[in-house]
């Protein structure tokens, strides 16, 4: 899930106390490979580190920088799972388990020897959390899901409200590229923007974020997005096709859990605050914001995390 930078695009805001570069890096070691991970600031300054899971599946870290702003207060840990980003690139579809990327989480967290820790996922990230969280780790302080996948039936018929509010040619066209071969496959992709526009990424990334992204080895991996999910983020057609999460939402402990969308997300507002009210957990709109809400607006992502943050810490 990537879009290229465009012309006709707004830019997104880079934080002012952005920190590009690492303090730290490690490979940390998980079944199948070895997996980048990178640290700013102190992991040893009392507060609670916070670690970020990447969508995707197949997507990387950097739409994540701009919470590097946070590492004034507390570590800011940044991974690429397998098959992504830095990490190791064995494309074994053994390794493409829901358990295995949790795994990934314990796996970071002992590596670094944290006891307490914030733990935030976006996307298919926000599954990696959702099973996590209902494994209640003793070590968890605080669980954000933000535009979570938690069932694929639920995505898959807010994806159809969305494709039906787009103008009707996209919208016809788009219905059509779900089969195989009954449309060009370059209009496809042209109809597949106009809605990653409207609902996945608002802005283009700052420039030293797309130069960031730009040097990453394999900043968007499709073969595991294709294998895992499928076509676009609208057509589920692989091993995620069937997934529900819903029943995990009981086992999350609601007062340290917070949902967060996007105004514009394609996980739509009203379904993730359904999700939030399930859990008994904490809810918040990022305005001016799609999918990718830590890149489109960060200014307003981050004056809903930290506040949430310091509440869970104390």
């Amino acid at each position: 899930m990537h879009l290229p930078d465009r012309a006709d695009a707004r830019t997104a805001p880079a934080m002012p106390d952005i920190r590009l570069r690492p303090e730290r890096e490690e490979m940390v070691p998980v079944e199948g490979g070895h997996i980048y991970v990178r640290i700013n600031g102190d992991l040893s300054n009392g507060r609670p580190p916070i670690v970020m899971v990447h969508g995707g599946p197949g997507s990387s870290h950097w739409y994540f920088l701009n919470a590097t702003a946070l590492a004034d207060e507390r570590a800011v840990i940044l991974y690429d799972q397998l098959d992504s980003g830095r990490s190791d690139n064995p494309n074994d579809p053994a390794n493409w388990r829901v358990e295995r990327f949790v795994d990934e989480l314990e796996a970071i967290r002992t590596y670094l020897g944290i006891t307490r820790w914030h733990v935030l996922g976006t996307s298919w990230g926000g599954t990696v959390v959702l099973e996590y969280g209902a494994r209640q780790p003793a070590a968890l302080a605080g669980l954000i899901l933000q535009s979570p996948l938690v069932s694929t039936d639920i995505w898959l018929r807010d994806a159809n409200r969305l494709k039906d509010a787009m103008p009707p040619a996209i919208r016809d066209l788009l219905y059509r590229c779900d089969t195989p071969g009954a449309a060009d496959e370059a209009d496809c992709e042209k109809a597949t923007e106009a809605f990653y526009r409207r609902h996945i990424q608002l802005c283009d990334p700052a420039p030293e974020i797309a130069a960031y992204r730009a040097a990453l080895p394999l900043s968007f991996n499709a073969t595991i997005y294709n294998h895992m999910w499928g076509r676009a983020e609208f057509s589920a057609s692989g091993t995620l096709r069937d997934y529900e999460g819903r029943p995990l939402l009981a086992r999350l402990n609601g007062e340290r859990t917070l949902f967060v969308t996007g105004e514009a997300d394609e996980a739509i507002p009203d379904t993730v605050e359904a999700f939030a009210r399930q859990a008994g957990a904490d809810f918040a709109v990022v305005p001016d914001a799609a999918h990718f809400a830590m890149s489109d607006n960060p200014h307003a992502y981050l004056a809903i995390l930290r506040p949430w943050l310091l509440k869970q810490d104390a």
